[in-house]
């Protein structure tokens, strides 16, 4: 008998611990999202050279962009090219 009353303790203890667990979450919520009809943030501009020409045979496989540069994995090379105007800054040779 003493065991189904330690079971019930526990049982109790643990829907107390969710309950308050739950409380606390549905608070951080309403603390952290107040206004939800806030303006978005601006965008992040993605603008791109109008054409990036890859050297002959190059066949490109990754693409990522920095603040003032964009760079292309194509074979065992890494292309970067200016954002601006699309001219090549410098190409690294990868073993």
């Amino acid at each position: 008998m003493a065991g189904v009353t330690l079971l019930r303790r526990l049982v109790t203890g643990l829907l107390v611990v969710m309950i308050c667990g739950f409380l606390v979450l549905i608070g951080l919520l309403v603390t952290r999202f107040p206004d939800m009809k806030a303006p978005n943030p601006p965008a992040i501009s993605f603008d791109l050279p109008e054409t990036i020409t890859l050297p002959d045979g190059m066949t490109p496989t990754a693409f990522t962009r920095g603040s003032d540069w964009v760079a292309i994995v194509a074979g065992d090379a890494i292309l970067i090219y200016d954002a601006d105007n699309g001219a090549l800054r410098q190409t690294v040779t990868l073993k």
